[in-house]
């Protein structure tokens, strides 16, 4: 769709590219280590309380939990271990490969790899903060 489309259904136009991921997390040191050293992804920004981090399309805020509030009042913040509400995904070329890498990293899979009816080939694992990752594999067709 385009924005005279989406300007035409009465749609909001801004609405369409995610900048920023926040995450709250209950141990900071450990959760901004994971991704630097699992991931890989440059450091941008940090100070006492939070950590930005660098995708190629966007940044992941890692944030103490004990600040959240301020952010979703006056939402309550959930409670760690409570179960993920979303799980972002990371396309990959090789779902095993990077399922082997992440091994070596120390990271367990929660589930996977597994070939799903939807044509991608998946697993899933969760950083120290809790928040549930998948990596996703294009399948050929079939």
């Amino acid at each position: 769709m385009n924005a005279s489309q989406a300007k035409e259904d009465g749609l909001i136009q801004e609405l369409h590219a995610i900048e920023v991921i926040t995450i709250f997390a209950e141990d900071l040191p450990a959760t901004r280590a994971f991704y630097r050293e699992v991931f890989g992804l440059p450091l941008v920004f940090e100070d006492p309380v939070s950590a930005v981090f660098k995708f190629d399309n966007l940044l992941l805020n890692v944030l103490r939990a004990s600040e959240a509030p301020a952010l979703v009042e006056p939402e309550p913040v959930g409670a760690a271990g409570a179960g993920p509400r979303y799980m972002p995904t990371i396309r990959v070329a090789d779902a095993d490969a990077t399922c082997a890498e992440l091994a070596r990293h120390g990271v367990a899979l929660l589930n996977g790899p597994v070939d799903r009816p939807w044509g991608r080939r998946t697993a899933a694992f969760r950083d120290p903060a809790g928040t549930v990752w998948e990596i996703a594999q294009e399948l050929p067709p079939a």
